[in-house]
């Protein structure tokens, strides 16, 4: 009878254990730690700064089809144009790659201050970048021929850069994915998609490239379900502490939340957040966007986003001979110079302590026993004195970082006051360098009331 019962039990245990393994989360990070989670995301939280680079097929027509200026954004061409897929096919033969040299993308991207950089595997016209088994739609269609990816990788390895691989994995509009609603001759059903092109793919470039990616983006969840993205997340398993984003759908949060072109006001709170975002109007090459944002709006997103603790993407959109445009070197560029005097108040920073400033922003890093507030100031004071509000925190000096100049500094009951130059060392952002010494401590005054909403008028009687 004992030896019945035990046995009964022993089923019982068995049938649960494997209950548990059927509901078990695919994501290899469901059980994570939050120490396991803080040294696996570390790299990327120190970097603040990456490169986005779209780059495919969609750089021949160039925002042109059948003599029209195609709306919108440069890689969506195929979609805005209705462009049927025999027609769009044929744009792989002048996708030439022959000016390539990932070596001067990575020394470019790296000279900006920038530590990683994310790149389309597969937009969503389905065309890879990298040889795949799964279709015969990528770069062995092109003169180029041969993997894009593999030396961007090396070139990356060699200049201590992370490489991250954007892929569509639901839309699809050459390979039976999501989003061709046009071409009649795009047929698969999305699990079909999903088994035979996304699912391989994604093995493949989890698999071919040594360390990297160390990111993979996912884009444009169009028809995703927890099933369909289960398939794709369990993947993950095969590349250990590999970051992945919000975009996979299918109800998974991944790593890092992606508000595209535009910072959050406030940052995301409990979220690691990165914000992608164009230097013109478009994602992919359009040859006549020339749109371009300045230098200084770029630099004083850089210090705001970092002042609100998320990551800048900020995106480039090669030709299809593989040229950066003049205006995105002669920015990157520029940006270099500044984040080699100030690079230390962005890199490994992290968010603010005050909730408002009205001459710029705020980064800070902490130490064992105090820390320095990087103050960003945009609107340079014209009486020679910056005012800090609300900071209690013993002030221990101050610094110019372009230069190194120190400064005086006036600690009142409530506020710090730093004398400053008459002239703005820099035009974009300057950064004064403020050490404190013990607990931070900001007396942030409270937020402004909120608008008193206008009495609705009485509705009108119908007649």
């Amino acid at each position: 009878m004992k030896m019945i019962r035990l046995s009964i039990v022993a089923l019982l245990l068995t049938a649960f254990a494997a209950r548990a393994a059927d509901t078990a989360s695919p994501d290899p990070y469901a059980n994570e730690t939050k120490e396991q989670r803080d040294a696996r995301m570390a790299w990327w939280r120190e970097a603040r700064f990456g490169m986005f680079i779209h780059w495919g097929v969609y750089a021949v027509p160039a925002g042109t089809y059948n003599g029209k200026q195609i709306p919108g954004i440069g890689e969506w061409i195929m979609n805005r144009g209705k462009i049927p897929k025999s027609e769009y096919r044929t744009y792989a033969d002048k996708f030439t790659a022959a000016k390539y040299d990932p070596e001067k993308w990575v020394a470019l991207a790296k000279a900006a201050g920038m530590k990683y950089i994310v790149i389309t595997s597969k937009h969503h016209d389905g065309f890879t970048l990298f040889p795949s088994a799964a279709t015969n739609w990528g770069v062995g269609l092109s003169p180029y021929k041969n993997d894009l990816l593999k030396p961007l990788a090396e070139a990356c390895r060699k200049n201590g850069i992370k490489l991250g691989f954007y892929y569509s994995q639901a839309q699809d509009w050459n390979n039976g994915g999501a989003g061709n609603s046009w071409d009649p001759t795009n047929k698969r059903s999305m699990d079909e998609y999903i088994d035979q092109v996304a699912v391989p793919q994604v093995k493949e470039i989890l698999s071919n490239y040594g360390e990297f990616p160390a990111v993979i983006w996912w884009d444009t969840p169009h028809d995703m379900n927890p099933e369909r993205a289960a398939k794709l997340i369990a993947l993950l398993k095969m590349k250990p502490g590999i970051i992945h984003n919000n975009r996979l759908g299918g109800g998974f949060k991944g790593d890092t939340d992606t508000p595209e072109q535009h910072i959050p006001a406030t940052g995301i709170k409990d979220r690691d957040w990165e914000t992608c975002m164009t230097m013109n109007g478009t994602w992919g090459y359009k040859s006549y966007d020339d749109n371009w944002k300045s230098t200084k709006t770029l630099i004083q997103n850089l210090a705001d986003i970092a002042s609100k603790g998320g990551n800048y993407l900020l995106n480039v959109g090669p030709t299809a001979e593989g040229e950066f445009p003049q205006p995105i070197i002669e920015r990157l560029t520029q940006i270099g110079k500044w984040m080699d005097v100030n690079g230390d108040s962005i890199h490994g920073s992290s968010a603010s302590a005050f909730t408002k400033l009205a001459w710029g922003r705020c980064t800070k890093k902490i130490t064992a026993d105090g820390g320095t507030l990087f103050l960003h100031v945009f609107d340079w004071p014209a009486d020679g004195k910056l005012v800090v509000p609300g900071l209690k925190s013993k002030v221990t000096g101050a610094k110019l970082l372009a230069g190194g100049a120190k400064l005086d500094v006036e600690q009142g009951a409530g506020d710090v006051t730093v004398k400053v130059p008459a002239a703005a060392p820099d035009a974009n952002d300057s950064v004064i360098a403020l050490d404190y010494t013990g607990t931070l401590d900001v007396n942030n005054p409270p937020p402004d009331p909120e608008p008193a909403k206008a009495a609705k008028a009485p509705a009108k009687k119908k007649k």
